[in-house]
């Protein structure tokens, strides 16, 4: 059976084109379309579509609104489509907050022109959304209560230390792509302003969501958190985010970072394997790799590079990730020392830091 998606958009040339294209994919098919969010709403209710496609500014009831009611009343993995600019970056950092999975890039060039690219992109996010079949709000709500029974599937690893890691860590170093800023914000926002080490984000976002999210986390969290630039010092109580689009490096001197253009080459601006593979070279064992819910595997050779050089992993839990690819990756290639869901990971850090 394929999976069905509602599309919410108040364009027609919107609807008709992704409706066409959605439809081209044997393991998708739409079996509804909406104008605006009220829409949205009681076609969620209707059809209990397995994924839903939203647009973030519609009118008489906008996107994220949507995602709110949706989320209350039928919750259900959403991407939402997003204009590329800062305030669209905002936006769409709203509606993942309240619950959508995802995002892409509202591109109407790409779409008339049946880009290939642009299809790819979509029936990756799609289908890895709806076979995850989760949603920031669903998981919020498993890891809100007590963790379950351990399964045999993914048994947890219980990571103790002689001594604290405060003594001999330098850097902690967060990598995630989707679910990623609900799961990244929830650990920064919850670690004391006296955290004792500096922090570097890999997050996959593309430029602008970078500096969006950056500015949200420093209003909620203890810490400072800003979007990196080239020269910016690695100091305790300072966070840094990779800019989207670029790639962000640990100096060789382990003191502060480099922001380096983004190559075609490389999947991922920014990249886990990057950031972490610099870190390795600058500080050897002296760095804590956390990585988290994405799907792909970026981070896992960047987490080896580290765990070669003697340094720690520790990834997130398949319970708690949105999508588990990126944590699966390095806890299949034993690179993970600690296993850990999403509630637990800043008790943890405070605790051992």
């Amino acid at each position: 059976m394929p999976y069905s998606v509602l599309i919410v958009d108040d364009s027609s040339f919107f609807q008709t084109r992704l409706k066409e294209i959605i439809n081209e994919h044997p393991d998708l098919n739409v079996v509804g379309v909406a104008s605006n969010g009220q829409e949205a709403i009681d076609k969620a209710e209707q059809l209990k579509p397995d994924l839903i496609s939203m647009d973030y500014e519609m009118p008489f009831l906008d996107g994220v609104t949507a995602v709110k009611h949706i989320m209350d009343t039928n919750p259900r993995p959403i991407i939402m489509f997003s204009s590329m600019t800062y305030e669209g970056a905002r936006i769409t950092l709203d509606a993942l907050d309240a619950g959508a999975l995802d995002f892409m890039n509202k591109n109407f060039a790409e779409v008339s022109g049946n880009s290939q690219s642009f299809k790819e992109r979509l029936y990756e996010k799609l289908l890895t959304c709806a076979r995850s079949g989760k949603s920031p709000a669903l998981t919020r709500s498993h890891i809100a209560s007590p963790s379950p029974a351990v399964s045999t599937a993914e048994p947890k690893k219980n990571f103790s230390s002689s001594k604290k890691l405060r003594n001999t860590i330098k850097l902690l170093a967060i990598g995630a792509s989707t679910g990623g800023p609900v799961a990244v914000s929830e650990i920064i926002t919850a670690l004391p302003a006296d955290f004792p080490v500096p922090i570097i984000v890999i997050q996959h976002m593309p430029e602008n969501f970078t500096r969006a999210f950056s500015e949200r986390m420093n209003r909620l969290a203890k810490l400072e958190v800003k979007e990196a630039e080239a020269g910016d010092r690695l100091e305790p109580g300072r966070v840094l985010v990779a800019p989207g689009g670029k790639q962000m490096m640990v100096d060789r001197s382990g003191s502060s970072v480099k922001i380096i253009a983004g190559d075609d080459r490389v999947n991922y601006k920014p990249s886990v394997d990057i950031a972490f593979g610099s870190a390795a070279s600058a500080l050897g064992s002296s760095v804590l790799g956390l990585v988290l819910t994405g799907m792909g595997a970026d981070g896992c050779e960047g987490a080896r590079l580290l765990k070669e050089r003697g340094s720690i992993i520790w990834s997130q839990d398949k319970e708690s990730s949105i999508v588990y690819g990126m944590p699966a990756a390095v806890a299949k290639a034993n690179l993970t020392s600690c296993v850990l869901p999403l509630n637990d990971i800043a008790n943890k850090l405070i605790s051992e830091f």
